[in-house]
């Protein structure tokens, strides 16, 4: 069996709570299948709600996070699945997300549904490291 790790953004935040799920699970060194990440402070463990601009900021810069302390970067996303709570803000948080692959476009799929907390926006992401560390 290859090997498989669970990666947390910040391995010295004692706080950060994930519930019966990892925030991110590397297999093989190659993979990384990053949770559903939505606008939470990972300090607080509390959802930052705001404009679908700024929760899409935050929601990305944890999938970010997720992926750097794994080793990986935004570059390395090959796959992200963005569900909205209103699909009318999907220009709104199209210009957002665009600004975070600018240089490499991952396959995408966005769908409306319906979102715990008052969140507007949640993405999962799937990297493939393409250089061997």
């Amino acid at each position: 069996m290859e090997k498989i790790e669970i990666h947390h953004p910040d391995k010295a935040d004692k706080t950060f709570n994930t519930g019966a799920y990892s925030a991110g699970v590397m297999v093989a060194n190659d993979w990384l299948f990053v949770s559903g990440q939505a606008a939470l402070d990972f300090t607080s463990s509390k959802f930052v709600l705001g404009t679908i601009e700024e929760e899409t900021h935050r929601t990305l810069h944890n999938v970010k996070r997720i992926c750097e302390a794994a080793g990986f970067t935004l570059d390395d996303i090959v796959k992200c699945t963005v569900h909205l709570s209103d699909i009318s803000d999907f220009d709104r948080y199209n210009v957002v997300y665009a600004s975070y692959f600018t240089k490499v476009k991952p396959a995408r799929t966005t769908v409306q549904s319906v979102l715990g907390h008052g969140i507007k926006v949640e993405i999962d992401a799937i990297a493939f490291r393409q250089e061997k560390k």
